[in-house]
């Protein structure tokens, strides 16, 4: 194919770097190095460790944890009348004179042991662990010299990011890390606000000061602007809460107030140099896309970094993960595909993770009193389903802000171990069969929407709902919950069913004792021992 003919099948209105590249990738694409350009990222392939891995656990842990009052803390205490403003003047004062700023110096970690709580992750047959870098609160949490707001500098004074990477590595798994900082710009643009009413009427934020007003107190020499980046004149309709969620995807066309470059370099910068000192097997960018896309360039050469890092230390291959969300289909050959609190409802062509929490993203200490983690069953059906449909699951369990886990919801990631000590074979190193299940569960699966947040909307899996992997030449058939009934029965493997083979044994993982079975034209029908003690959670067919 010559250069006139590609271009007439590829359009004109394809800008000249993005036409050399796809031109010179047909038959060279294992020798080009990755450009920061969406048709070069095309040539990534997932690594097999990630498709092997299916479980991860996270701690979405950093300074807004430490009110215990949940997501989003830094942006709701600026938010007059809110919950986050009533409870944020009941704890530390007006906004105006005790900021999110004061809150990160409050902010201790001193009950934080990354060994212990390694050991608890590792016990659930997690394959990774990832630890949150930085949020939207936009505090750095590792020694970062593009940005003085950081863990080692403020707060704990820890290397946070450190503490978890050699106690995750030092266990076998592999280490990622999730950066969200990148909203910012906007996400802090409560804090240019003042209240409307009340004895603080018309007194501004914090999110107003700068270096000049830290002269006497403990952040002097501090810029609070470095931190809330609120030197910008304010989004269009931003006195309205909601429109932070319409301008999310920075679409110049919704009055979004765009950064400046030096933010977006900044970002750039602090990001890279987190991946180049911390050797990550994975970044989490909690952006459509990639961050600060398309009114930046700065992901796509941070992604283009990250891959050319990992090729050159591996002999070529690229052995590292990028997860984005709200993906387009050429954007879902670049990166894994991430589904914030939701699942697909049918078998993707290529792996993805669905990232969720037992509890709140940060810590709420109503969620615990009231008793509302999200149980091991839960948990486990969440996790079964996905990997049925060749994800991941990415879990985040809930850490105060001194940095140690509550007894609930230690209670329950051992539920979790507990599964996943016997059962755990039929989901890691596997791949989906041709089918990811039958049941009626399958049948009210609820749609996607935006980023994800389909969870828990469709209807609960019950004994009737099976899922089905695969490894070799074994189909696992896990069956939810328990039953009452003496008998297992699976349509999907009846005699001259699609893909069904006949079947010559089936072992109960978690029971040493013989499987009696029939296959027929109608079904396979599995006797259940009577020895047999149900799991409330899942059980476990190893069929050959």
């Amino acid at each position: 194919m010559d250069r006139r003919t590609a271009i007439k099948i590829l359009g004109t209105t394809i800008p000249s770097l993005y036409l050399s590249t796809r031109i010179s990738a047909m038959e060279t694409w294992a020798k080009v190095p990755f450009k920061p350009d969406w048709i070069s990222l095309e040539k990534y392939r997932v690594p097999e460790w990630f498709q092997d891995a299916k479980f991860g656990i996270w701690a979405h842990w950093g300074p807004q944890c430490q009110p215990e009052r949940g997501d989003w803390y830094a942006r709701g205490m600026y938010q007059e009348g809110s919950d986050q403003y009533h409870y944020h003047i009941e704890k530390y004062g007006h906004p105006s004179v005790f900021g999110f700023k004061d809150v990160i110096h409050e902010w201790k970690a001193e009950k934080w042991n990354p060994e212990t709580l390694m050991d608890l992750y590792k016990n659930t047959g997690a394959q990774y662990f990832m630890a949150l870098a930085n949020h939207h609160d936009n505090l750095d949490l590792y020694r970062s010299t593009n940005h003085k707001w950081n863990s080692v500098n403020v707060g704990p004074k820890k290397d946070i990011v450190q503490g978890w990477a050699n106690a995750a590595k030092k266990r076998g798994l592999k280490f990622g890390v999730s950066v969200h900082a990148a909203h910012a710009w906007t996400w802090y643009e409560t804090g240019q606000r003042a209240d409307k009413k009340g004895p603080y009427k018309e007194v501004p934020y914090d999110g107003h000061q700068t270096k000049a007003d830290g002269k006497g107190k403990w952040w002097e020499g501090y810029d609070p602007q470095d931190l809330y980046a609120q030197n910008h004149p304010l989004s269009r309709g931003s006195e309205q809460d909601h429109t932070i969620h319409q301008q999310w995807h920075w679409d110049v066309d919704s009055g979004v107030s765009i950064p400046s470059q030096a933010y977006c370099e900044n970002f750039r910068n602090r990001t890279v140099q987190l991946i180049d000192n911390y050797n990550p097997d994975i970044v989490y960018f909690d952006d459509t896309a990639l961050p600060l896309w398309p009114i930046s360039n700065v992901g796509l050469d941070i992604a283009a970094h990250y891959y050319n890092k990992s090729a050159k230390e591996n002999s070529g291959k690229v052995e590292v993960v990028i997860n984005g969300k709200i993906l387009d289909e050429q954007q879902r050959k670049c990166m894994v595909w991430d589904i914030e609190r939701g699942q697909s409802n049918k078998i993707e062509p290529q792996p993805w993770q669905t990232c969720t929490c037992i509890g709140a993203w940060h810590y709420d200490r109503r969620i615990y009193d009231n008793n509302l983690y999200k149980s091991a069953k839960t948990i486990l059906h969440m996790l079964i389903d996905v990997v049925s449909k060749n994800g991941n699951l990415l879990l985040s369990v809930p850490l105060r802000g001194d940095g140690s886990i509550d007894d609930k919801a230690q209670f329950v990631v051992e539920g979790i171990s507990s599964w996943m000590k016997v059962n755990s074979e039929a989901l890691i190193g596997t791949r989906p069969w041709h089918i990811f299940g039958e049941g009626p569960a399958q049948e009210h699966a609820p749609e996607l929407h935006a980023q994800g947040f389909n969870e828990g909307k469709g209807k609960p899996f019950t004994s009737d709902d099976f899922r089905f992997t695969t490894k070799k030449d074994i189909l696992y058939v896990l069956r939810m919950g328990r039953s009452e009934e003496k008998t297992i029965t699976v349509l999907s493997l009846a005699k001259n069913a699609q893909n069904t083979k006949v079947i010559k044994n089936i072992k109960i993982l978690g029971y040493n004792g013989p499987v009696q079975f029939k296959q027929d034209h109608h079904a396979l029908i599995v006797e259940i021992p009577k020895d047999l003690i149900q799991d409330e959670n899942a059980t476990v067919l190893k069929i050959t």
